[in-house]
């Protein structure tokens, strides 16, 4: 199992936000998580990757408690999860594969110039290796930010509203790559309200769709 989380809750102060969470994502599986703005989506994620402890319940990353993980252990098991954050911020200093290149800038190893070549050709940003990023697109910077989501090869990746900010042509471009990176077997859940994404996705990959309801945790019906 990649994540667990069992009988988890969590709340902000006296709000309660999210309870009873049960989720399981296997290797090489494909979730979409929907539920209206404020319900949690975010929250969760956040919990999945070990940014937020839950109030009450377990957490396991990769056969791990949270709760036993040191500082460094858990930034160990975080870079086999790649994570693409609703507002994709970037230094604005640095050009754009220097960005990218960030998670090994990070970890003081050597960045392999090869493979971030190709990834940001697989990405379709090769020839925007050199720009800033305020010189980007809403959708080249969403590109930009997958690609160093998964420059680490993740085993998982969770995003989070990825679509939000690009027009219909670019969320269906993201959706194909997060497929294909599917596909090639790391697992990946997708935080979104767009019901069109998630019916076109349908179409080419086995995804199980999970809404939150009140707080808590349900698989949605057929009716997407």
């Amino acid at each position: 199992m990649v994540i667990r989380l069992a009988n988890v809750s969590h709340d902000y102060g006296a709000k309660g936000l999210l309870s009873g969470i049960d989720l399981h994502i296997a290797p090489g599986a494909f979730h979409f998580l929907t539920g209206p703005s404020g319900a949690g989506k975010s929250t969760l994620l956040k919990l999945c990757y070990g940014e937020l402890r839950p109030r009450s319940g377990q957490i396991e990353l990769f056969g791990q408690p949270l709760g036993g993980l040191s500082r460094d252990g858990l930034a160990d098991t975080r870079r086999r999860i790649g994570v693409i954050h609703q507002d994709c911020q970037f230094l604005d200093h640095l050009t754009l594969a220097e960005n990218v290149a960030l998670p090994f800038v990070a970890t003081g190893r050597p960045v392999p110039t090869r493979d971030l070549i190709e990834l940001l050709g697989w990405v379709g940003l090769g020839q925007h290796a050199d720009a800033l990023p305020p010189t980007l697109s809403g959708g080249e910077r969403q590109r930009a930010a997958l690609a160093r989501a998964v420059i680490l090869s993740p085993e998982v990746v969770l995003a989070d509203e990825p679509t939000g900010n690009v027009d219909p042509e670019m969320s269906q471009r993201l959706l194909s790559l997060l497929v294909e990176l599917n596909r090639m077997g790391t697992a990946v859940m997708i935080a979104t309200h767009d019901m069109a994404l998630i019916r076109n996705a349908k179409a080419q990959v086995s995804a199980r769709v999970l809404r939150i309801v009140d707080g808590t945790l349900q698989q949605a019906g057929a009716d997407l």
